[in-house]
C-alpha cells in the first residue's frame, strides 16, 4: 500500500497542478494501473507567501509554511513535500518542526547532478531562490559549483516567472530570452530552480544537461510513496 502524499502547494497553482498531474502520470507509466497514491493538497496564499520572501521575514515565513504543514499532518498525510524551490531555503528548520518525513527537491537535484558527474551548474529561479544560497550550500558539499546569472538577468528571470509563468502565460520571446541567458554561461548543466520554468524550457531546447526540478522531485516522491 502506498504512503499518502501531502503536498504543500499554491506556490504557485501552476506548479501545484503540474505536480499532481505528473505524479499520477508517472505512476501509470510505472505500474499500468489506477491504484494511484492518495494525495492531500494544502494550497497556501501565494501573495502572502511571497510577501514573506520579499520582506525577508524568515520567522513569519516559517510560521506560515508550518500552518500548511500542520494541516497536512492533521489530514492524515504520511509524508510531506513542498511543491516549490524557494521554501527549501528553510527546509532544515521546517523539517525539524514537522512530525512527518519530508522529501527535498534540492536533494533530488543533487542526486541527479552527482549521477551525471556535473561540476559547474547555472541556477535559474526567482530572485529569492537565486540569491538565498541554499542550492549552493548543498551542492558545494559534493564539489559542484553553482553560479547565478547577473543582477539584471535575475530581475528579468524573476519578472518572467511572476508576471507570466505563474499565471499560465507563455511568450515565445520570453522563452528565447531565458535560453539566451543560459547559453551565455560556460556550464555543464542548468537547474530549472523554479517549478514554473519547466513549463517553458525543456531538454530539447538546450545542448547541456537540464535539471528539471519538478520531474526529479516527483520521481523521488513516487519512489518513496511506493516504497521503491
Amino acid at each position: 500500500m502506498s504512503k499518502k502524499i501531502g503536498i504543500l502547494g499554491g506556490i504557485s497553482h501552476e506548479s501545484t497542478i503540474k505536480y499532481y498531474e505528473l505524479i499520477l502520470k508517472k505512476y501509470y507509466e510505472l505500474k499500468g494501473d489506477y491504484y494511484y497514491p492518495e494525495i492531500i493538497i494544502y494550497s497556501l496564499d501565494f501573495q502572502k507567501f511571497t510577501d514573506f520572501e520579499d520582506n525577508g521575514d524568515k520567522e513569519g515565513y516559517i510560521k506560515y509554511i508550518m500552518e500548511g504543514m500542520y494541516s497536512l499532518e492533521n489530514s492524515g498525510a504520511d509524508f510531506i513535500i513542498m511543491s516549490a524551490n524557494s521554501p527549501h531555503s528553510v527546509y532544515d528548520e521546517v523539517k525539524n518542526l514537522t512530525k512527518l518525513p519530508m522529501i527535498s527537491i534540492v536533494e533530488a537535484v543533487g542526486e541527479k547532478a552527482k549521477e551525471k558527474g556535473l561540476k559547474k551548474i547555472l541556477l535559474l529561479g526567482i530572485k529569492y531562490t537565486m540569491e538565498s544560497g541554499f542550492y549552493e550550500n548543498y551542492l558545494n558539499q559534493f564539489g559542484i559549483d553553482v553560479i547565478v546569472p547577473s543582477e539584471d538577468e535575475r530581475v528579468l528571470i524573476n519578472d518572467i516567472i511572476f508576471d507570466e509563468l505563474a499565471i499560465g502565460i507563455f511568450h515565445k520571446n520570453s522563452k528565447e530570452r531565458l535560453i539566451n541567458i543560459i547559453k551565455k554561461y560556460d556550464v555543464e548543466g542548468v537547474i530549472l530552480g523554479c517549478t514554473e520554468l519547466p513549463l517553458i524550457i525543456s531538454e530539447a531546447d538546450l545542448e547541456i544537461e537540464v535539471l528539471n526540478t519538478v520531474e526529479l522531485h516527483v520521481n523521488k516522491i513516487l519512489r518513496y510513496s511506493l516504497g521503491m
